[in-house]
């Protein structure tokens, strides 16, 4: 497997999540559906936000020094 495939990879899961077809959930399976992407939402935004944190300490860290 070629690392330009992941991206494509990655997408398809998305994209059969988004294409499946939901006429055969019940209203509760609908509603639990919705709180497990919910809570895999937030899983994604708090490694975005430690991924990010941990970008800006290493531009902090690894920036040029300034010279006079």
């Amino acid at each position: 497997m070629e690392d330009d495939d992941l991206p494509r990879m990655r997408s398809d899961a998305a994209s059969q999540l988004a294409g499946e077809s939901l006429d055969t959930y019940s209203q509760d399976e609908l509603m639990a559906r919705i709180a497990l992407l919910e809570a895999e939402i937030a899983r994604v935004k708090a490694h975005h936000q430690k991924a990010e944190s941990h970008r800006k300490f290493a531009d902090t860290l690894f920036k040029p020094r300034e010279t006079d």
